[in-house]
């Protein structure tokens, strides 16, 4: 889950899984997988790390693997 502003100042939780886009319109709008639109106070770039530090948090984005030219 992660916590986000609407712009009349209430935070909302939302199931981060349940994500389809996150846009700049220029406001940051989240659209779930059933087309619901959230308009958020976060921009872009801070929605998609929360989004990444909790799948992160729950096992499901793993270990970078590196390639190493040569090897």
């Amino acid at each position: 889950m992660i916590k986000v502003t609407r712009f009349n100042g209430s935070e909302l939780t939302i199931n981060a899984t349940l994500i389809e886009v996150v846009e700049a319109t220029p406001d940051t709008v989240i659209t779930l997988v059933n087309n619901k639109k959230i308009v958020v106070r976060e921009p872009v770039d801070e929605v998609v790390q929360m989004i990444t530090d909790f799948y992160k948090t729950i096992g499901i984005v793993g270990l970078q693997v590196r390639q190493n030219a040569g090897c």
